[in-house]
């Protein structure tokens, strides 16, 4: 999985996501570890753009059969581990510089999931919006958000996460004046059931 978020707002950012987006695909396709998708990536937007254009990324690897978690941060606030409905931590992650300032290869961070556990990435955009004159919204107020609905019987993992996006519009008043992106993945345990017939 990845998140990707490009610097600056307009056609410029559009430009810089699409390839960074194609340089991850690209990646993904031929089978490469965590590591070399951001090192990928890096050269495609340093090559494209020049040393003064960037986009933040989380790059992740879940074995589905075991829980293990890869976790490559590339300058987004790091994700909430949700477990039991409630946020338990931060996955933290070795520093890693955005994509596209040829930084060193990324130390990558792993993670052991628990079955039912849940993941949150979030773009800066959440936290960073300033809702009472210069306050602005917070991780605190996000885990805070998070936490409340978790003591609601479950919905599913796409009713809780829009159940969560609305709530937090309503908080930030209506608000959103940078990209708001939220990501959730749940884990199960086991393996994935393959697909049915055509």
């Amino acid at each position: 999985m990845a998140v990707i978020d490009a610097m600056g707002h307009g056609l410029d950012a559009a430009v810089m996501a699409t390839v960074a987006i194609g340089a991850y695909r690209h990646a993904r396709r031929v089978f490469v570890s965590l590591a070399e998708k951001y090192a990928f990536m890096d050269d495609a937007l340093s090559r494209q753009f020049g040393p003064d254009h960037f986009v933040t990324a989380q790059l992740m690897h879940i074995n589905i059969a075991t829980g293990e978690l890869e976790l490559v941060n590339a300058g987004h606030p790091a994700p909430l581990l949700i477990r039991e409905g409630r946020v338990e931590r931060q996955l933290e992650s070795a520093t890693t510089l955005p994509v596209g300032f040829g930084g060193e290869l990324p130390r990558v961070r792993e993670h052991l999931l628990q079955p039912g556990d849940r993941v949150l990435c979030y773009t800066d955009g959440i936290i960073e919006e300033h809702v009472t004159g210069s306050e602005p919204f917070g991780e605190q107020r996000l885990i805070h958000c998070v936490n409340h609905l978790g003591e609601e019987p479950s919905q599913g993992v796409r009713a809780d996460l829009r159940r969560l996006s609305h709530t937090l519009k309503r908080e930030r008043g209506g608000h959103t004046s940078d990209d708001a992106t939220l990501f959730m993945i749940e884990w199960h345990g086991g393996a994935a059931v393959p697909p049915r017939g055509p």
